[in-house]
């Protein structure tokens, strides 16, 4: 379900969350429990999280979420994702062939990491949305150092072992530029 700007997780998940971002004074690494995005336009998601100490932390960045205590130190936004929301209307769904499948991501710097897909989320209603040749959800990846990325379907690879072949990023591809009709 799309709702203006918040919505929910296909399913909570249990992350870390680095308290320079929650607390005065940090004391690194927190447990939370991951269950909800803000999508504002031209901004990076918010990630909305329950503390143990029961506070809800709403608009987290994602480069403030990790997967362990001890996940890889350097880690900035363009590293955690590579455009800003499109609108405020979106909707989150984990594709159940998708589900926990590799994937090899690329961020906005050319760099590639490995790492699990977790779901997806596709904007509606936006200006970018309408048009073919700029639609694009945004895959959200635990990457094998235990950190959240969030990249383009232009800028993700999935393995699925029994079909697929993951090398380099296909340059073959067309973007779509149609809109069909029936009617």
């Amino acid at each position: 379900m799309a709702y203006e700007g918040i919505g929910q997780l296909p399913r909570h998940l249990y992350v870390w969350v680095d308290s320079k971002f929650t607390h005065r004074v940090p004391i690194r690494w927190i447990p939370a429990v991951w269950f909800g995005l803000v999508s504002h336009p031209g901004r990076a998601w918010g990630c909305t999280v329950l503390l143990e100490n029961g506070a809800v932390y709403r608009n987290l960045p994602p480069h403030a979420i990790a997967f362990s205590a001890d996940p890889v130190s350097q880690w900035n936004i363009e590293d955690a994702q590579t455009w800003d929301c499109y609108g405020e209307k979106f909707t989150a769904i984990e594709y159940g062939y998708l589900s926990g499948l590799a994937v090899r991501a690329k961020t906005s710097d050319g760099s590639v990491y490995d790492g699990r897909y977790l779901f997806t989320v596709a904007p509606l209603g936006d200006g970018f949305s309408e048009y073919p040749e700029q639609a694009k959800e945004f895959t959200f990846i635990r990457t094998d150092s235990d950190r959240l990325t969030i990249q383009p379907t232009n800028h993700v690879l999935v393995e699925e072992k029994s079909f697929t072949s993951v090398g380099d990023f296909p340059s073959d591809l067309r973007k779509q530029t149609e809109v069909w009709n029936v009617e």
